[in-house]
């Protein structure tokens, strides 16, 4: 394993400003979320929430064809399922103005990573009251996640960080930037990115120096990106790393194998120079991260790096 030595350019600002978001959102989600779950269902797979928004309008949970009532029951009470009904009652949330109303959510489908569900996959009836048009409701769920951007100088030249992995969604291997999934509800967004690269790559950050790019956007966004809001809740929080190597770790690296097999995770490390790494992935995650890197650095929201 690689360690690299502790190096300043940590942003007080992005910090202090993402502590004030999370904040600010459980003040939010406690207000709002009182979702209370019928006892008096008539079968096991079903049942009934009422939601503080639209008291006078339950709002049926159903399963789908399949689903077994285990998985029914594990479903309505993750914290996804949850989350989702928060986000909907939140101050920015679809429900919020009243225009709009949740009417009943079919659970289609549960895929459990050891004793916690990773996916969710459910249809929500969502109606605009002026029309009575249902919006687009097909969710796939699978809640917060993280990537680095790491950034490596040796000899006068900055160079990324990437992995190659297949992607069976795609069909396609993807050059991407270290990323993962949270394993909790605790919202370490900081503590899983340096666990996901110390696990894909085999190096191990100093948790001081992670740079939070997504803190440096605006409150009104959350500060998180959503890559896919039309079908998919995922949020993800970019974040930033930047050292000096000697030319032989960029060596090692390239190419490296990596990753925690016994996940199925089959990981090749790629070192390509910074200034083409635009070109270079498809990657919405690399491509967000260099946005919101080269507009902080722009706007001098970054601390220099020193040598």
């Amino acid at each position: 394993m690689i360690r690299f030595l502790r190096i300043s350019g940590i942003s007080a600002l992005a910090l202090s400003k993402r502590l004030a978001v999370s904040s600010s959102l459980r003040r939010t989600t406690t207000g709002t979320w009182c979702c209370k779950m019928s006892t008096a269902s008539s079968t096991s797979s079903t049942h009934t929430i009422s939601l503080p928004c639209q008291l006078g309008q339950p709002v049926e949970v159903l399963a789908a064809p399949g689903l077994s009532d285990t998985e029914f029951r594990t479903a309505i009470d993750s914290s996804l399922f949850k989350q989702w009904l928060k986000n909907l009652q939140s101050k920015s949330g679809i429900l919020a103005n009243g225009d709009m109303t949740l009417t009943q959510v079919l659970i289609q489908g549960v895929d459990m990573f050891g004793k916690r569900i990773g996916f969710l996959k459910f249809k929500a009836d969502v109606i605009h009251k002026m029309t009575g048009k249902k919006v687009p409701g097909i969710v796939f769920a699978r809640g917060p996640a993280v990537a680095v951007l790491i950034l490596l100088q040796s000899e006068g030249e900055t160079y990324a960080v990437l992995t190659e992995q297949a992607r069976v969604p795609t069909g396609r291997v993807v050059l991407e930037l270290p990323a993962g999934m949270l394993d909790d509800d605790k919202g370490d967004f900081v503590g899983t990115a340096v666990r996901e690269v110390e696990e894909e790559i085999g190096i191990h950050l100093n948790l001081e120096d992670v740079i939070d790019l997504t803190a440096f956007l605006d409150l009104s966004t959350e500060c998180k990106v959503f890559p896919s809001p039309g079908g998919c809740d995922e949020e993800i929080g970019l974040f930033l790393y930047r050292g000096h190597v000697d030319k032989k770790i960029i060596t090692q690296l390239q190419g490296k194998e990596a990753g925690l097999q016994e996940r199925g995770e089959l990981i090749k490390v790629h070192v390509v120079p910074y200034e083409k790494l635009w070109r270079t992935t498809a990657d919405a995650k690399a491509l967000m991260a260099i946005a919101i890197y080269e507009m902080a650095k722009r706007e001098g929201l970054l601390s220099p790096q020193k040598s």
